[in-house]
């Protein structure tokens, strides 16, 4: 089994940061793609940024420029860094792992922007 934790969401204000941090545990390989998805009420959910095991990122254009992913694997963690919030921004973000074909999910943080 695979357990992913995330901490680190809140209530900001606009234009301020936030970093969410996720830890995966279990029976994890080493080559994996991390990333963050997230979903606002009533919308599907969608991919924020992904990275792979050798570094390899890829960021939803609606983040780009404002929002840094990064991972630790040594230590299996996967961060996400966010800059200039703004109330779209306003979701439960959710941790991802995948590997083998197979996509694991942590319980999600929420994160609320206000205006």
């Amino acid at each position: 089994q695979v357990q992913l934790v995330e901490t680190g969401g809140g209530l900001v204000q606009a234009g301020e940061s936030l970093r969410l941090s996720c830890a995966a545990s279990g029976s994890i390989v080493s080559i994996n793609t991390m990333g963050w998805f997230r979903q606002a009420p009533g919308r599907q959910r969608e991919l924020v940024a992904d990275v792979t095991s050798d570094g390899s990122t890829n960021y939803a254009d609606s983040v780009k420029g404002r929002f840094t992913i990064s991972r630790d694997n040594a230590k299996n963690m996967v961060y996400l860094a966010m800059n200039s919030l703004k109330p779209e921004d306003t979701a439960v973000y959710y941790c991802n792992i995948r590997f083998w074909g197979r996509d694991y999910w942590g319980k999600g943080t929420l994160v609320t922007v206000s205006s």
